[in-house]
């Protein structure tokens, strides 16, 4: 990795460290629900924690497909917040807002009118199935207020607002954790839904914080004020289309091969479905640390191409993969150490508890590859590459992943050696990813179709 120089080198450290932090406890938190929640439900059984698995993972894949729009906003709001057009950057963030509410609510229809049809794609048994159909119910219900918490999130911090979206994260995740316990066991006098509870509660709770938060965007409290045109500006959502596209394929594709990579690990049983999750849910909390880095990246990066300082854009793709490298590695030497520990921790079941250490030793074998993924992806967003990172997760996915996975499922082999194509996919991914890093070409993605318009109507 190149180095930058010693007078870039304090500067972009400083820059990333003060973008990632706040992003790093904002997903911490979140992961500490989805823990939580895995949590909350291992006392009522395997099949349950199985099913809030499935459930999180069709939440997952609304989200990224969302996350499409908010990663081109981001970069179109960095870019044009660091020139110094906020009018432009606030433009940018009325209408991917109402891009993103009209998605949400189109992918909410199959959720809401054929939630056993959904759940049933992962092959488990009846009672977990029908679990986690009331999970996912509850998740399409709630999709408008989680969509419009993710675009203002992500567009804030965009500007370097990163305080502003933690501040709420924190209070919704508290309240989604307590309105999840209560629902799940039926304290006081609410009705003991299990499962169900957990995702109508949480939901629930998310809900009320984001009408604060949306309500106070509205009344121009931010420093990305909310522009209420009554219509939307074709000009704008073209640029996100054409930016937001590459990232949406990218994450749905990410998330549609997890869903059939679940698939596959469901065809050994529920302890290996339910191991897999709960390993997943452990793991996540050194991923995220990645994911903030990865933010950061996207943010400076496109600062500083708006501001005509390509060294500096280069720089803190470097210095953020650095960075993500030596956090990450730490977090994944102290969950190895006590795989068994954490394992045991979430669920009794001794089966479950020997997959679960076995998956956390090799998702952490994976943790510097996908340091690579998330940071230098993170870097070529904001610069406007969406489409290389499309390109390395399609190779990485399918021929490192899915088409291994399927053929390991064929040959009849262990459930160990599923978990273990990981590797294969994130070593693909990370390699292709410093290639292109590497090439400096994606400094030549700021042509005009990256930018918003110099005038725009306001």
């Amino acid at each position: 990795m190149p180095a930058s120089s010693p007078a870039q080198r304090p500067v972009v450290s400083h820059s990333v460290w003060r973008l990632a932090w706040p992003t790093i406890i904002s997903n911490l938190l979140f992961n500490t629900v989805g823990f939580l929640h895995i949590k909350i439900v291992a006392g009522l059984g395997t099949s349950e924690v199985a099913a809030v698995t499935t459930g999180h993972r069709v939440f997952f894949l609304i989200q990224a497909i969302l996350m499409g729009v908010s990663v081109a906003s981001t970069a179109l709001i960095a870019r044009s917040w660091g020139a110094g057009r906020i009018r432009e950057a606030a433009l940018v963030n009325w209408n991917a807002m109402l891009l993103c509410l009209l998605l949400a609510g189109l992918l909410s229809l199959p959720i809401l009118f054929a939630p056993e049809a959904i759940a049933g794609l992962f092959r488990l048994d009846e009672h977990t199935t029908t679990s986690a159909a009331g999970f996912i119910f509850w998740l399409g219900v709630f999709s408008l207020a989680a969509a419009a918490n993710l675009v203002l999130s992500s567009d804030l911090r965009a500007t370097g607002d990163v305080i502003t979206p933690l501040v709420f994260l924190f209070f919704s995740s508290l309240l989604n954790v307590i309105f999840a316990y209560v629902l799940a066991f039926g304290l006081g006098p609410f009705p003991q839904l299990g499962v169900s509870g957990v995702a109508l509660g949480g939901s629930f709770a998310g809900m009320i914080v984001t009408l604060c938060f949306v309500a106070l965007w509205w009344r121009g409290k931010f420093n990305l004020k909310a522009t209420k045109q009554a219509r939307i500006d074709r000009a704008t959502v073209r640029q996100l289309v054409r930016i937001g596209t590459p990232a949406m394929l990218e994450q749905g594709l990410v998330q549609g091969g997890f869903l059939v990579f679940f698939g596959i690990v469901a065809r050994y049983g529920t302890e290996a479905y339910a191991a897999y999750g709960i390993g997943i849910t452990l793991v996540a909390f050194a991923i995220v640390v990645g994911f903030g880095f990865g933010i950061a990246a996207a943010t400076l990066v496109g600062q500083q191409i708006g501001a005509g300082r390509p060294d500096l854009a280069l720089a803190a793709g470097w210095r953020s993969l650095r960075l993500a490298l030596i956090t990450m590695g730490a977090m994944a030497l102290a969950q190895v150490w006590y795989a068994r520990e954490l394992a045991s921790f979430m669920i009794a079941d001794p089966k479950v508890v020997d997959l679960t250490v076995t998956f956390i030793y090799m998702l952490a074998a994976c943790l510097p590859m996908m340091a690579c993924d998330l940071t230098l992806a993170g870097a070529l967003r904001g610069a406007g590459d969406t489409r290389f990172p499309l390109k390395s997760t399609f190779c990485g996915m399918v021929f490192g992943r899915l088409i291994p996975a399927s053929i390991f499922l064929s040959l009849g082999l262990s459930v160990y050696w599923i978990y273990s194509v990981m590797l294969l996919d994130y070593s693909i991914k990370a390699c292709m990813l410093v290639m292109r890093y590497r090439s400096r070409k994606w400094l030549g993605r700021g042509d005009p179709d990256t930018y918003p318009p110099e005038s725009p109507a306001v």
